[in-house]
């Protein structure tokens, strides 16, 4: 890492997580946090002005979603990444907490190190400054120069499918709902159907040649890592 190490926030009511979560990250080399409740995770999350924050749904004083509405609601935190912890299967609860901010979500029980990648790949490929190109394998996007190219060799999209694969490249693994996509690729002066997504996905994977568009039935699409 360049630079001071990034800061992590973890927020979860069991101290066995905090401690194995926090110890796998510190072997990453980054500067980890701990709160115990949601109301110390939003106090700590202000003081700190951590660059991620990893928040358990289900905590005493405030749930993570409470956590996470009340922080984006602050310009402050309106970019900081946010990952949900939870034991709750059910798509509803993670459709929930895409909308209400979060960029990623990792199931109980926990798989350090399945979480330590999640951190690292939002960490390596989110990208805060307009303009720079994103690298993700084999797979160069330029937003500067509207271009696409995949081991080495140019591909050529329409503005509306570079826009599309812009944005969900923008965060790999972390799934774009459709009305997300709808609102920031088409906004929301124009009229378009759930069909129009669908067929700019084909058409994307069709001209790049490899799948890097998963499709989340019923709920929306992503990027893979």
């Amino acid at each position: 890492m360049e630079g001071r190490p990034r800061r992590i926030l973890i927020a979860d009511d069991e101290p066995d997580i905090l401690e194995i979560v926090g110890y796998n990250l510190q072997k990453e080399g980054y500067e980890v946090y701990t709160a115990k409740d949601g109301l110390e995770a939003i106090d700590r999350a202000k003081q700190l002005m951590p660059e991620l924050i990893i928040l358990d749904i289900m905590m005493p004083h405030k749930t993570g979603l409470e956590v996470c509405q009340i922080l984006r609601a602050q310009t402050i935190f309106q970019n900081t990444l946010i990952i949900f912890l939870t034991a709750m299967s059910d798509e509803t609860s993670h459709i929930k907490g895409l909308e209400m901010g979060g960029d990623d979500y990792v199931s109980k029980p926990i798989s350090p190190k399945v979480l330590t990648s999640r951190v690292n790949a939002l960490f390596r490929r989110t990208n805060k400054e307009e303009g720079k190109t994103i690298q993700i394998g084999d797979i160069a996007i330029d937003p500067a120069k509207f271009e696409v190219s995949v081991n080495g060799n140019l591909v050529t999209l329409a503005r509306k499918e570079f826009e599309l694969l812009l944005l969900l490249a923008s965060k790999p693994g972390r799934v774009f709902l459709r009305n997300e996509i709808l609102s920031q690729v088409w906004g929301t002066d124009v009229i378009v159907g759930d069909r129009t997504i669908d067929v700019h996905i084909r058409k994307i994977r069709q001209k790049m040649g490899v799948d890097c568009i998963t499709t989340i039935k019923g709920v929306g699409y992503k990027f893979d890592v």
